[in-house]
């Protein structure tokens, strides 16, 4: 026993030994790569615009400089890419930009900053140029910002307006046996109606074609003035379908130039003055943000200002670049606060909302903060329900036109298999000490008394929800009410109602930050940082090079659209405690 004993250990010891060489390898690997991802810009340049990798604003700082390092491939966040096109106005080598083919995963409001970047860049006189094999309406609404927009001879052209859809589940819990159990308060907080209804409500209805009409409005005014083109005409192509061949999006001068890639790039060649048989000068726009990003800010000045981004659901925990935890927020609030260069903070906000319990407790610190320094919140794709909670208390909200928020709305769910246990043959027994000291069983009816508790509890904290928004808005308690029920609203419509102060994106809020605060020159400083290991690092299997992660394997076998819904089903199956999150999530189609 004693032999085979020791050739087990010898075995674990070599693995071990071979496992720890390998990320030795790896991390080795990546230390002397890393000096070489500054990418060198060679005069007469090009800019590539690929945002196919973008889709957080923020991709966060790390305790550990590990960490850091193996996470350079996905150090780029929209944040930096904004930057980067800023610095580029600038930059002598770089002569235009390049949207070549683009898919980027940007949310609408996101869309909406980068295009404003981009229009920027073109008033500085540089170009823009743009080709796609395929155009969807996202794709089309970035790249049409462009001077000169090519498609694919045998492309297509996807406008025709914006939709949504909602799948409801009732009955598959009337013959499943699986029911959940729905407490809430918001005759608009939809996000429970699938478990309810076989179909939408009016009321859901109602604010979902409100809020897709706002956005739509927001894109095709955005589209008009760059292309010269009407709003009613957009419209009007929109419902006939009159732009999905590339003939036909010439003739309404939603394109510029039938053509293939090459003749593309010889456009190029033609604006940079580069004879047809030679290649120009191009860099992407990853690695020129990269460039950027690790270059000292040249502001002659020690104010700061601090942004911190909340980015993700509203989670308990420390959270992630793409949850917000009570733990990272308070830290980056503590450590503003308390650094005397930070003059004041700005909260970039990009959430759906989630726990009733976190998101009071990061108001509250929040509270503690504008005590002491002013706070400005940027909102983007989302602010809606425990996201608005958290922006609630700033001293200005700035919000893009496309950005849904609101949802002033609380519930609660709890799953009751009851049913299916009669199916299938379970029962249970219970025994305790007083008349509610048992916990709620989802094999058991719910307790009338626990209904009436938890009831009880959802009021009080949409009660709680109300006041918050009341004294951050400056608005009275039926002023809220007229406005909230879960009710969800475009930027635009928020800053009709009073929700928001203005229209715009980050670059306002810093602005406003910066009035607030009585500064003019100031640098920024980036929160929150992240408490993760390299053995954290490690053991994410979506983080090593050599591994698919699940949720990889199950796109490839499903299909992402399968994909989508079973996480929504999950995520919500998986909500725990009195929740404020966003009713649904609202897709560009």
């Amino acid at each position: 026993m004693r032999f085979f004993g020791n050739v087990l250990a010898t075995i674990i010891g070599l693995f071990v030994f071979f496992m720890i060489i390998f990320f030795g390898l790896m991390i080795v690997g990546a230390i002397a790569g890393s000096g070489s991802d500054v990418a060198r810009v060679e005069s007469n340049s090009v800019m590539v615009l690929d945002m196919e990798n973008v889709s957080l604003d923020y991709t966060g700082k790390f305790t550990d400089p590990w960490v850091t390092i193996l996470n350079e491939e996905a150090s780029v966040g929209l944040i930096d890419v904004l930057n980067a096109v800023d610095n580029a106005k600038t930059d002598d080598k770089i002569k235009g930009i390049s949207i070549l083919n683009s898919n980027s995963s940007l949310g609408l409001a996101q869309s909406k900053a980068l295009r404003n970047k981009l229009n920027e860049f073109k008033k500085s006189g540089k170009f823009i140029v743009s080709y796609a094999d395929f155009f969807t309406q996202k794709e089309y609404y970035i790249n049409s910002v462009a001077d000169t927009i090519y498609m694919n001879p045998v492309g297509e052209m996807d406008f025709k307006g914006l939709s949504t859809e909602v799948m409801f589940f009732k009955e598959i819990q009337e013959k499943t046996g699986v029911k959940m159990e729905v407490i809430r308060h918001g005759k608009y907080k939809s996000a429970v109606e699938p478990f309810l209804e076989n179909e939408m409500s009016e009321a859901n209805r109602e604010q979902i074609s409100a809020l897709i009409n706002s956005a739509w409005g927001s894109i095709v005014a955005d589209i008009s003035l760059s292309r010269n083109i009407p709003v009613d005409s957009l419209n009007n192509i929109a419902n006939q379908l009159s732009a999905r061949t590339p003939e036909m999006a010439l003739s309404k001068k939603l394109i510029d130039k039938i053509g293939y890639e090459d003749q593309y790039h010889n456009g190029i060649r033609k604006a940079l003055k580069v004879d047809k048989d030679e290649d120009y000068n191009s860099v992407s726009i990853m690695d020129y943000a990269k460039n950027v990003a690790k270059s000292p800010q040249k502001i002659d000045s020690k104010d700061k200002i601090a942004i911190i981004y909340a980015q993700g659901e509203i989670m308990g925990g420390d959270g992630d670049v793409n949850v917000i935890g009570e733990g990272a927020m308070r830290t980056s609030l503590q450590e503003a606060r308390k650094d005397e260069k930070v003059k004041a903070i700005v909260i970039r906000v990009d959430s759906p909302g989630g726990s009733a319990l976190t998101s009071e407790l990061i108001w509250r610190e929040i509270e503690l903060t504008k005590k002491v320094k002013p706070v400005v919140v940027s909102m983007g794709n989302l602010a809606a329900s425990g996201g608005y909670y958290i922006a609630c208390n700033a001293n200005k909200i700035i919000a893009e036109p496309s950005t849904i928020t609101g949802s002033i709305g609380v519930f609660g769910i709890l799953p009751n298999m009851t049913e299916l246990s009669k199916k299938i043959g379970i029962n249970t027994s219970e025994v305790k000490t007083h008349d509610h000291s048992a916990e709620y069983s989802p094999f058991r009816p719910i307790d009338e008394k626990f209904k009436e508790v938890t009831t009880e509890s959802v009021e009080q904290i949409y009660a709680i929800f109300v006041q918050r928004v009341a004294a951050g808005r400056k608005m009275t308690v039926e002023q809220v009410e007229a406005v909230a029920q879960g009710r969800v609203w475009t930027g635009s419509e928020a800053f009709k109602l009073g929700l928001v102060d203005q229209l715009g994106g980050l670059d306002l809020a810093l602005k406003e930050a910066a009035t607030l605060a009585k500064i003019k020159k100031f640098k920024t400083q980036n929160y929150p940082e992240f408490d993760k290991s390299i053995m954290d690092f490690i053991n994410d299997q979506n983080k090593l090079p050599f591994a698919k992660s699940k949720e990889t394997i199950i796109k490839e076998e499903i299909g992402i659209e399968a994909y989508e819904t079973l996480k929504q089903v999950k995520k919500i199956t998986a909500y725990k405690g009195i929740q404020m999150v966003m009713p649904f999530e609202l897709k560009i189609k």
